[in-house]
């Protein structure tokens, strides 16, 4: 195991913890997860059926309309939202999104993201003082 820090702005704040879900692509709002699960059921997102209740989403930005935003606070009222939002490029559907979820979320990092922290690595996003801690797995951890 190793660690890196990574340093960004705050998005909206708060601090939290959880296993980290990566993707490269965009992230969108509503079609994207079952709101009886927490569960990705776009057929053409790489975490179809991933669930994300308490993960730490790092994502590339939003895809869609203000309805992403909708989405995300649907998934805080029925207790499935993830536990913060590390995205690559901030956009109007992320910052409101996290401020309803009322989940941390950091974005403009000194490192890309979505390249130095992987699927099932551990991850504290501390978005009041702009860092985001990874502890990384080993492969056979994952």
């Amino acid at each position: 195991m190793s660690d890196i820090t990574l340093q960004g702005r705050m998005v909206h704040g708060g601090v939290a913890e959880g296993e980290a879900l990566v993707t490269k692509s965009p992230l969108g709002g509503f079609g994207t997860f079952d709101f009886d699960s927490g569960d990705i059921v776009d057929l053409n997102h790489e975490w179809y059926g991933k669930n994300i209740k308490d993960k730490v989403l790092v994502f590339a930005t939003a895809s869609g309309s203000s309805a992403w935003t909708i989405a995300h606070q649907a998934l805080r009222f029925v207790d499935l939202s993830p536990a913060a939002y590390v995205v690559r490029e901030n956009n109007p559907q992320t910052a409101l999104g996290s401020v309803v979820a009322r989940r941390p979320c950091i974005t403009d990092l000194n490192q890309d993201p979505t390249e130095v922290i992987a699927t099932g690595d551990w991850v504290r996003v501390d978005a009041e003082r702009g860092i985001v801690e990874v502890t990384k797995r080993c492969a056979a951890d994952r």
